[in-house]
Order: structure tokens, then sequence, then C-alpha cells
């Protein structure tokens, strides 16, 4: 075991990959999906891989470029469908935060050279014994033609390993799906008999034995799971590996425990040292007092590491989402260091120093946001320590009531609060009824708990997107876009003509789509006749403007990206008027989503639309007019936020529409009136220097030297990218990389449709600067007429507040104070204006 320490285990699987088989070597994702709001957390190595699964990979951007990758994924499962967090420390197994080894293959290799090479690593390069590895695959549903076994993977395995050990299982443990929806397949798993000896013990496989543990799992992807369950062929097959890295580390080093590795040795040492328990960590299972002990040692390392990892990549604990299940993983160590360590207050956030040391040279994301992790966990530590006085008292309540009423059962619904809102875990719940002679109803609480996620459940189905009508949903997949490549034979759509101002494109029509139940169609009178045979299956009617989604071979459309909202117009097919609502983009498709358009009448003369017809398309370009000014107006807003702030503040998202912009960033306190004040100045002073904006596309790698260019945190760019510049030209940028100069100005990656001049936006106002969630502050503001009125009110208002201080200064008529203060009180509260004026006002109120 001595030889392979951690790290060397993870260096020579990334060699085997990278080197001996030619797979890039693609560095881990952030652990927080921030473009995928399916996901809590990424949860497997391929998460970040996912469009290339679903055909949406943008065309010139790194992903579509690949054809194998390997790396070591850092995933956390918590939370959602993949949820270890209330194993984590009741065995020796389970984390929240672990890596995940992976190779993947996007359409290059299959089954067979996947077996190979997992087959060539584990006995040749890592030396593990293969008389102690078995291989399942999947044995089919009986009875389901959609699923039959996977034989191939078998065959292939019986070239290695007696047919004694080479198993069946079904779709629990062998079928592999990503969630609800989305890609899926069959798998075929490796696993380990850590004692060995010529043993057989094909019947422990799968059979939750400590000792038979399943170390690499093969996906092979072939199918998408649709919304309706059903599934449907993907155009490409792929192949999707992970390996737990911290078991894989067991196996070589010859420990029964992940925990008992060199991954966890220096975090237990450091558990000891802050918490001052006198007994080092044993590994010890059961429920006398020195295995609680060991089970919180586990929880308390797993722990640190799942937060740490977490806010390091951008997740902040709070009251939904990812942040909640943040806080709960928080309070769950918290808990269990003071019930069963002994732990001092303030223990957890001092732990942070010793994981930076054991890991950051491989992740120095952790050393560069050290302070950030230790500040966010120690202002939580200290809100939970006050959380949890609160707990047990409502625990003691319930206990004396329910023993005054000779009642034994703690009810399910009253441990599941203690859960949801309190953050004990159930096994402490349970442990403290015993203490008190009780039992926890544990039907009701999981009944209280699937309530709970059923509701969060209908809100994520609520927020999908393009539900279209009765067609289906108005959104392209990998079949989709594959089909429109491979038989249909269209290009993805040029998009130069979004960048244009006041002129009509034409184009021509390439497809017409009717949504996820109708498919592709050849012209309107086609897909009417698919929605009428539809609304006869279902009983009902045929909209009188059905929406529906066309693509042609070029646009000057701007679909919805990077915070933008998407243009809105008309499309002229062959003379036809279609409204268009709204446009989005799928792997380089762009699909304008558009209805017929009624003229006085009321009626449509949709005849002619067809595959191949001649589109003139106009952008309302009004409309786009009121959202240019606010999105470069966004770009100088976070310069003008690093100018007055400092760096410290990275861009978290955005929102920029016709009537607002709305900016997300980093920053762990709100803002003192003076800083929005300077910092609403500083945005006014450039639309004032009348500045040039500049927009050129350059190759990714030049671009990312230059000094100062703000870049989305977790952001993909395409290569090559788009530079937009205010202020100074892009050649002079790139010509001079590093000039300190360039820190006097907004540079930014940026496919958005801009102004020419700061100068047209005419006006800028702040009215709101809040906190959306710990740590991430949002600014509200608005320009042109908006910002223009907006300045009037609060000019307006300072009128009104300067008569009541001429009022006062004359002991003038109190009546009329007493009648115009609350007015003015209620005007200053509910107006939209600058938020620097409103919070002076309110002073001097």
């Amino acid at each position: 075991g001595g030889q392979w320490d951690s790290r060397k285990v993870r260096n020579t699987f990334l060699k085997f990959f990278s080197e001996r088989h030619a797979h890039e070597h693609v560095p881990s994702s952030s652990v927080v999906p921030h473009d995928d709001p399916t996901l809590l957390f990424a949860n497997a190595g391929m998460n970040q891989f996912k469009p290339v699964f679903l055909g949406q990979a943008d065309p010139s951007g790194p992903l579509a470029k690949l054809s194998s990758a390997c790396n070591s994924q850092k995933c956390i499962r918590a939370g959602g469908k993949h949820n270890d967090l209330d194993d984590v420390g009741k065995d020796t197994y389970h984390h929240t935060f672990f890596e995940m080894l992976g190779n993947w293959s996007f359409g290059s290799y299959f089954k067979q050279e996947a077996i190979d090479m997992a087959w060539v690593l584990l006995t040749e390069v890592y030396g593990l014994d293969s008389t102690r590895l078995y291989a399942t695959y999947f044995g089919g549903v009986d009875g389901d033609a959609s699923m039959p076994p996977d034989n191939d993977a078998r065959d292939l395995w019986l070239r290695y390993l007696p047919e004694a050990r080479v198993l069946p299982f079904g779709t629990k443990d062998n079928f592999w799906e990503m969630g609800d929806v989305g890609p899926c397949g069959p798998c075929t798993e490796i696993h380990y008999d850590r004692i060995g000896g010529g043993r057989d013990v094909g019947s422990l496989v799968n059979a939750d034995d400590p000792n038979v543990i399943e170390i690499w799992n093969l996906v092979f992807i072939q199918f998408s799971r649709e919304p309706d369950k059903s599934l449907r062929k993907l155009p490409k097959q792929h192949v999707d590996t992970g390996m737990g890295f911290e078991r894989l580390v067991s196996v070589l080093q010859d420990k029964s425990s992940n925990y008992d590795t060199d991954v966890f040795e220096p975090l237990f040492t450091a558990i000891q040292a802050v918490s001052g328990v006198s007994e080092p960590y044993g590994g010890r299972l059961g429920d006398d007092p020195a295995s609680r002990r060991d089970m919180a040692y586990r929880v308390v390392a797993d722990h640190i590491r799942t937060l740490s990892f977490a806010i390091a990549d951008g997740a902040l604990p709070s009251n939904e989402g990812r942040g909640y299940v943040l806080r709960r993983i928080l309070r769950r160590a918290v808990r269990y260091g003071t019930q069963f360590l002994d732990a001092p207050k303030g223990f957890f956030t001092k732990l942070v120093p010793h994981l930076v040391a054991a890991m950051g040279d491989v992740f120095p994301e952790l050393a560069a946001k050290q302070s950030l992790i230790e500040e966010v966990l120690a202002d939580e530590e200290h809100s939970f320590n006050r959380t949890l006085a609160r707990g047990l008292e409502r625990f003691e309540k319930i206990a004396a009531t329910l023993s005054a009423a000779g009642d034994s059962t703690l009810p399910g619904s009253e441990a599941f609060f203690l859960y949801d809102s309190m953050g004990f875990p159930l096994d402490l719940t349970m442990l403290m009824s015993e203490e008190r002679g009780l039992v926890v109803d544990e039907a009701g609480y999981r009944a209280a708990m699937d309530d709970a996620r059923e509701r969060s459940r209908a809100d994520r189905a609520k927020g999908s997107a393009l539900a279209g009508g009765l067609g289906g949903r108005l959104v392209l997949e990998a079949e989709q876009t594959s089909a429109l490549l491979e038989q249909h034979e269209v290009s993805p759509t040029v998009t130069d003509a979004k960048y244009e101002w006041r002129r009509t494109h034409a184009a021509q029509l390439s497809a017409i789509y009717g949504g996820s139940n109708v498919g592709f169609v050849s012209s309107f009178d086609q897909l009417s006749l698919k929605l009428a045979e539809l609304a006869g299956q279902n009983g009902t009617e045929v909209a009188q403007r059905p929406v529906f989604g066309v693509v042609c071979d070029s646009t000057s459309f701007y679909a919805e990206q990077g915070g933008q909202v998407a243009d809105t117009g008309r499309l002229y097919v062959d003379g036809v008027p279609l409204d268009v609502l709204d446009a989005q983009i799928f792997g380089g498709f762009v699909l304008h989503i558009v209805e017929p358009h009624l003229d006085e009448e009321g009626t449509s003369s949709s005849g002619k639309i067809t595959v191949g017809a001649p589109v003139e398309m106009d952008v309302d370009y009004e409309r786009r007019a009121l959202i240019a000014p606010n999105h470069t107006m966004t770009h100088v807003l976070n310069y003008a936020l690093r100018a007055v702030l400092g760096v410290s503040c990275d861009q978290r998202g955005s929102l920029v529409d016709g009537a607002k912009l709305r900016f997300d960033f980093a920053f762990n306190k709100g803002l003192t009136p003076a800083q929005v004040d300077a910092t609403e100045r500083e945005v006014r002073e450039q639309i004032q220097k009348k500045m040039q904006v500049y927009a050129e596309v350059r190759p990714l790698a030049d671009a990312k030297r230059i000094h100062s260019l703000r870049a989305v945190f977790g952001e993909v760019y395409p290569d090559p990218v788009r530079v937009i510049s205010i202020g100074v030209p892009v050649e002079k940028l790139v010509a001079e990389p590093e000039n300190s100069a360039w820190d006097a100005y907004s540079i930014e990656f940026c496919g958005g449709t801009h102004l020419e001049n700061t100068s047209e936006a005419r006006a800028f106002c702040l009215t709101e600067e809040t906190a959306i969630a710990k740590g991430v502050r949002r600014i509200t503001a608005l320009t042109g007429d908006a910002a223009c009125e907006a300045i009037r009110r609060g000019n307006d208002a300072a009128v009104g507040v300067g008569q009541l201080e001429e009022l006062v200064a004359t002991g003038g008529a109190w009546d009329e104070l007493a009648k115009r203060e609350p007015e003015m009180k209620k005007t200053l509260d509910t107006a939209v204006m600058s938020a620097a004026t409103k919070s002076a006002l309110r002073d001097r109120l």
C-alpha cells in the first residue's frame, strides 16, 4: 500500500489516459453548475459534458472539438436524486464530497475500447489482483423490448473473466440515468473483493457488503429519457466512466475504508487538535460513545471538504436550493462536533487552513478563496449556534408534552420540522428521543420529507423553458440538432447579422419545428394537420395562432444569451407575416419562436410557409434600442464597482432587458450610501465622456492575456471570442496585453448587442442595491428615458424635503408638518429614484 500515495494514484490515472491514449485532460469543472438549472451540484464527472451528449454544445466552443477526455472531477452528492448526506458518518464509505476519476468518448470509441483500457489500467498499471475482480452488466427488463440485455458488454468481459464473475443486474444497478430526463444508458460496473484469497463472492456483488465494492462504472450513453418517460436513441454513442478516487486509494493502500487513507488522515489530526478531544480517530462503527465519536470525526471531515469546495466555487449557504443544502451540511457538522467531540464553538471554521494545506496545491481555488471560506463558515456557525439553542428548547417542550400525555411517539412531522428548519439530522433527533424514552415515527418523517420533495419538484417543473402548446416543448436536443445536420442537411445558423442595426435581413427558411410532440414538418399546412390530429386524440382545440419554431440559414435576431433577452420582431416567409416572440440557441441553431400574425380582420394567411421559402427579417430595433444601453451600462457598472470597491467582486449573473439592467456580484457586505453614490457617479462620468464602444472577435488565447479583462465566473467562452472594450480599440489591447493602463477601462468578453458610444445611454440611475444570497449583492439600474424620469423624481422629492426643513427652521406650522412628513416618507418608500438620493433624503427627513 505504501507506494500508492493519493497524489500518485490521481496522476497515474490522468497520465494513462492523456499520454498513453491521447485523451484531452479537461480540468474539473466548478462543483457549482452555474449554467445548469437542473442540477444542485456537479454530482458526476460528466455534468460539464452534458451539452455534448444533448447535442447542444456551441460549435465554436471548446466542448464541440473534443473526441475524448479525462479528468478528476470535484463532486458533491447531497440533495436531489443523488443524495448521500444522511448516510455520511454512519458507515465508512459514504461521502458528500468526493473526486470522480473519469474518461469519456464523444462518438469516438465505444464498449470494447472502454472495457479494454479499464482492464489494463487496473490489472497492469495499478497491479490489482485480477482474481478479485467481478464485472456486472445490464440484464434487461423482462417484457420491455425497449430495454434489452446488454449482451455486447457481457461478451467483451468474458474475454478476461470466467462466467461466474460476469453477472447480470437490473435497472437499479446497471441502467444509468442522469436525472428525471436526459442522457442515459446501460452500464457495466467493476467490483473488487477486498479480502480475496481465491474465494467466490458473486453472491455479495451489489449486496452492500463493505468488502465487495464497486470501484468503476462504465456507462454507455445510448439513449435520452424524455419528459413522458419514453426512451429515444441518441444520434451518437458515447462513453462516460467514473471511478471514485477515495475508494480506489483505499484499495491500493489496502485499507478497509476510504477514511483510513492519507486522503483523510491530515483532517482527522486537525479535528483532534481543534476540538481538544483526547482520543484519535479509531474507525469504529456502533452505538457506544467511542463509535459515535468516530462517526462525528467522519461527518466533520467529510463536511468541511464539501463546504469549502462549494464556497470556493461560488455557492453560499442560504434558505433555498443549493444554498439550503449547504446550510444543512454545515449544521450537521457543527451538531455532531459539539455533541460527540465536545468541540468548542467556532471549531469548524478553524479546519479550513488544514484542508487548504492538504489539498490547495491540487485545487488552487481553495487557497485563492481561503479567507472567503473562513468568513462565510464563521458567520454560519455563529448563527447556527443560536438556532441550536432554539431547536433544543423546542425538542424539550415536545418531549415534556408527550411525557405528560403518556405518549412515547414523537410525531414524524415534528422530527421533519427539527430537520428542515433547525438543521437536526433524523439520527440526532432519534438519539435525543431515545435518551428521553421516546420513539420517532419514522414513516411519518419520510412522508413529510416526500411532501416537501414533491413541492420542490413541482416548483422546478413550473420553470421549465418554452413549454410550447399542443405541439410540445420548443427545445432542440441531441435528436433534433443531429436530425437537422444529418437528415435535413441544415448547417448551424449564421448569426453575424445580429450586430447590424435598422435594416431588413434576407434569409431562407431551413426547418419548421412543431415541438416535441410533432417534430419537424415541411410546411405550415403539414403542421396544422398534425396539430389537428393531436387535438383529436386529446379532445382539445387547436389554437387560432399556434406557436411553433423556425430555423433559417442565417438570422439578424439576437437569441437569448449572456443575460441579454432575445430580440422580438417579425419574419415574412414568402410575404406571410409571423410574429417572433423569442429566439433561443441550441447547438448553434437559432430557433425563432413564432406565431402567425393576425391582420386587421383577425385572419392569418399562413398557407405559403414551406421549407426553402425566402424570408425577410424585421427585428424590432426600437425595442433593441432600449436593451443595448442597459447592456453597455452593465459593463460600465461592472468596471465602476471594481473601481469603487476594489477587485473582490466577481460577476455572478446579470439580466438585461428593455426596462432595466440587473447585475449580481460577489461581495460579502452591503454597500455604504457613499459607495452606492460613488458607483453611480463613476457610470455617469463615463456617459459624459462620450467613450467609443469597440467590438472585435479575437482568438481566445490572445484575448485572455489582456490585462484587467473581466470574465464571468464559471463561464465557458467560445474560441474565437468577441471582446467589448469601452474607450480603447481592441487591437491596441491585443498589441500590448500587459499594459496596466487598461485598468482604467471596461474590457469584457461578450456576445451581446451594444451601443456605439456611451453618450447614447444619455442617463444612468442606480435604483436599488440589495442582498440576494449570503455574499451576493444585486444592483438594479435604469438608463435613457427611464433614468431621466427617476432622476427627476429624486429632484422633486429633494425640493419637498427642503420645504419641510424650512418649516422646521422657521418654527412654523406644526400641523402642516405633521400632515406632510408621513406623505413624504411614503413617497420615499415607494418611488423609483436614485438609491443614493433616496438614502440622503431619508437621513434629512
